[in-house]
């Protein structure tokens, strides 16, 4: 099942994490305040001009080793830690074919429209300030459709009542990684989820290494799973290279291209 959600900006500013925001412009505390006035009066200057957009998919998935299996036509390769105690991988969150009862998965691509960026070349300062913006907003509407997933969508949190303070907390059922974040850091993950989700139809494209256009882009997954938890792949070795090379389909060396920060 997949979904188009199609947001105001105001509808989405409640969800922004602006410790984010501020950490990206690494400014002393006295000069935020200034800061955040900035940013909220383009907010308020873009709110009827720009919009953002979201697709969501909800499918039948389950695992088989360390892939994910979505809607039994898309395999979705995992890494997993071979550092430390937990070894974990984010298959290890999905219920196993074996079970017999098919698990599920949602699969999302959160984008602003690009108009949002202010690339007249007049003023650096708004440039900068609408493009930390733009990645601030794609990341607030990741942020509300997962809670709209969670509540209606898919509905198996439907009494939830969060704060957008606890929101941020992951203070929520499950998880949602995102694409080249530590447990999902392979970038080319995005190829197989435009085959799901179709990213064209929210104005997203890619690039022939994976990454997305507008760059004010976010895609990952959605895992249910009460037990799940995000961790960091870390290092892997030269047996899981070769092993995730096989069931991704790529080369090696295009696979040490998409891992380069991992070996």
């Amino acid at each position: 099942m997949r979904h188009i959600l199609h947001y105001h900006i105001h509808d989405v500013e409640p969800y922004i994490n602006w410790l984010y925001f501020f950490h990206v412009w690494d400014i002393p505390q006295s000069e935020t305040e200034g800061l955040l006035n900035d940013a909220k009066a383009m907010l308020q200057e873009k709110d009827g001009s720009c919009r953002t957009h979201v697709l969501v998919g909800i499918y039948e998935a389950w695992s088989e080793g360390d892939d994910i299996v979505v809607a039994d036509t898309i395999r979705l390769p995992m890494l997993r830690q071979q550092q430390g105690e937990t070894c974990l991988c984010l298959s290890d969150f999905i219920k196993p074919k074996d079970i017999g009862e098919p698990d599920r998965i949602g699969l999302f691509c959160a984008s602003v429209d690009e108009g949002f960026v202010c690339n007249d070349g007049d003023d650096p300062y708004r440039l900068l300030l609408s493009q930390t913006l733009a990645d601030r907003l794609a990341e607030a509407t990741a942020e509300k459709a997962h809670e709209e997933v969670r509540k209606r969508l898919w509905a198996y949190a439907p009494d939830e009542q969060l704060t957008p303070e606890q929101l941020f907390r992951g203070e929520f059922q499950g998880i949602r990684p995102a694409v080249g974040y530590p447990s999902l850091p392979d970038q080319s993950i995005n190829f197989l989820l435009d085959q799901a989700l179709h990213f064209a139809d929210i104005g997203v494209s890619l690039t022939e290494s994976g990454a997305m256009l507008p760059h004010a882009s976010v895609s990952g997954l959605m895992i249910a799973n009460p037990k799940a938890r995000y961790f960091s792949v870390g290092r892997i070795g030269a047996d899981q290279l070769r092993d995730y090379s096989l069931r991704r389909g790529l080369s090696l060396d295009e696979t040490k291209h998409f891992l380069a920060s991992n070996l």
